[in-house]
């Protein structure tokens, strides 16, 4: 059975994830840690759990989701996983973040590259990959059928949905993606986004106003 671990990171209050089943391997998905001490709080937990990582994964290249990449390839000795797509987002990276004076040392460049249908491996566990553009290209969310949950990155929030106004959004391509990829799921399927609190794929067919 997967546990779920959520990190609020940075300035942009990112939510990323550390991952983990029963045998202990966990996968790290968005590390938007910043701070020396927010790297601690992450890296903390992981050896407080005991845990050993196999992957870290970003849903997109925004400058917010990517901050602590380079902290944890580094330490566990990990190489990026994500969508060829997103090139153009760590190809910017720095000058990105320097408009919102978020530095980065190091632009992780993902050497594993992932399509839509992959499925990412650890543990007895298993992640289904999505391409879900429209917010960003590049963007992927992943799912969980055993327990029925979505690391969503940016494309669908409680009660909203991800910018389309930032290079490469486009608000058709991203309605498009949420009702192909995300609302074809069951109405208990438990979305955990990049940002805010969690949601439910029926809350948000009930209740979303953008996609009403």
């Amino acid at each position: 059975m997967v546990s779920i671990k959520i990190f609020v990171f940075n300035s942009f209050s990112v939510n990323g994830f550390v991952l983990y089943d029963e045998t202990n391997e966990c996968v790290v998905v968005d590390p938007g840690c910043h701070s020396d001490e927010e790297k601690q709080e992450l890296s903390a937990f992981i050896a407080e759990k005991n845990l050993k990582p196999v992957a870290v994964i970003n849903t997109h290249f925004h400058v917010d989701h990517i901050l602590g990449n380079q902290f944890v390839c580094s330490r566990y000795d990990l190489k990026l996983t994500g969508h060829a797509k997103g090139r153009m987002f760590w190809n910017t990276a720095r000058e990105f973040g320097s408009v919102f004076n978020l530095s980065i040392d190091e632009v992780v460049k993902p050497e594993i590259l992932i399509e839509n249908g992959d499925l990412i491996k650890f543990g007895h566990s298993e992640l289904e990959v999505r391409y879900t553009p429209g917010h960003a290209d590049g963007s992927i969310c992943l799912v969980n059928h055993a327990q029925k949950f979505i690391i969503a990155g940016d494309v669908l929030f409680y009660g909203s949905i991800g910018r389309t106004d930032l290079p490469t959004g486009d608000f058709d391509i991203l309605m498009e993606s949420i009702k192909t990829k995300l609302f074809v799921l069951d109405d208990e399927y438990i979305v955990y986004p990049g940002h805010g609190p969690k949601t439910s794929i029926g809350f948000e067919k009930r209740n979303n106003p953008f996609i009403q």
